[in-house]
C-alpha cells in the first residue's frame, strides 16, 4: 500500500510540475502588461442638485457617450457628452403671470385655461447637457491587472440647461413660439467635474465597465433678456452643482499581438 501512495504522490507531482513547465511555455505565468487603445464609453448617472441648482430644479439622470485613449501607463485622455433630464421644476414663479391661478400646481405640471375655455395640464421638465474634454489615470491594484483599478477622471467644458415647457398641443398661444424664451430661464456657462470609481476592462474583452461618484460644479449665468413672469432681465451669476452616481460600459480597442490572441 506504501509504495502505490508513493508512487501516486511521485505522479501527481510530475503532472503538476509538468503543467507548471507548460504554463511558462504558453506565456501563462508571465505577469500581463497594460494596454493602450481606445475605449468608447457609454454611461449614465443619477445627480442630486445642491446650490443653485436645487433651488430650481429637483434630481436628475445624465446619459451620455465618451472616447478615451488610455497610454500603456494608464493615463485616460479624450472627451465627453452628457445630456441632461429631470422630472421636477421647482421655480416658484415661473409663469405666474398666465397659468391659471385657481388651479393646482405641482413641480412637474402647470395649468393654464386654452382658447376654447378648458382647463389643460402643460408639463415642464428639466433638460439640458454638458460637453467637455477629460483627463485622468487608472491606478492598478493588482500587477496581474494592470488594466483594472482605481480611476481618478477630471473634466471640464460647457454646461446648458433650461426648462422645457412642453406644450404639445400648441393651444396655449402665451407659450408658443418666442413666447417660450420668456419662462424657460435658459442658463450656461463652463463646468467642472471630478469622477472617482473602479475600471476593470476584461483581457478578453467581455466586460469592461466603470463604476463610481463624481461632482460637478457648473459657473452658469442666465441668457434671457427679459422674463414676462417676474418683469426683469435674467443675468444672474449662478453655481449649479450635482453630486452624482455614475455607471458605464466600455468598448475597448486595443491592439493585440497574434500570440496574446491564440493563448489568453
Amino acid at each position: 500500500m506504501k509504495q502505490h501512495i508513493f508512487t501516486l504522490l511521485l505522479l501527481i507531482g510530475v503532472v503538476s510540475a509538468s503543467a507548471q513547465d507548460k504554463d511558462k511555455l504558453f506565456g501563462r505565468a508571465v505577469i500581463p502588461k497594460s494596454r493602450k487603445g481606445v475605449l468608447i464609453n457609454v454611461n449614465g448617472a443619477f445627480d442630486l442638485p445642491a446650490g443653485d441648482m436645487a433651488k430650481r430644479f429637483g434630481s436628475s439622470f445624465r446619459v451620455g457617450p465618451a472616447i478615451l485613449y488610455k497610454t500603456k501607463s494608464n493615463w485616460l485622455i479624450g472627451a465627453k457628452c452628457d445630456f441632461i433630464f429631470g422630472g421636477t421644476v421647482k421655480q416658484d414663479s415661473l409663469m405666474i403671470n398666465i397659468r391659471d391661478k385657481y388651479s393646482g400646481q405641482s413641480t412637474s405640471l402647470y395649468e393654464f385655461i386654452n382658447g376654447s375655455g378648458e382647463r389643460i395640464g402643460v408639463p415642464v421638465y428639466e433638460r439640458g447637457y454638458i460637453m467637455g474634454l477629460q483627463l485622468g489615470r487608472i491606478i492598478p491594484l493588482s500587477e496581474h491587472r494592470p488594466d483594472d483599478g482605481i480611476t481618478i477622471i477630471g473634466s471640464a467644458g460647457f454646461i446648458q440647461h433650461k426648462i422645457d415647457i412642453y406644450n404639445t398641443n400648441k393651444d396655449v398661444p402665451s407659450i408658443q413660439g418666442d413666447y417660450l424664451k420668456g419662462y424657460d430661464r435658459l442658463s450656461n456657462g463652463l463646468f467642472g467635474e471630478v469622477y472617482a470609481g473602479y475600471t476593470h476592462l476584461d483581457r478578453r474583452l467581455l466586460l469592461n465597465y466603470t463604476i463610481g461618484l463624481d461632482a460637478l460644479f457648473g459657473f452658469t449665468q442666465g441668457r434671457r433678456d427679459y422674463l414676462y413672469d417676474v418683469m426683469h432681465a435674467d443675468n444672474e451669476k449662478r453655481i449649479d452643482i450635482l453630486f452624482g452616481i455614475r455607471a458605464g460600459w466600455f468598448l475597448p480597442i486595443f491592439k493585440r499581438k497574434s500570440e496574446e490572441m491564440m493563448f489568453e
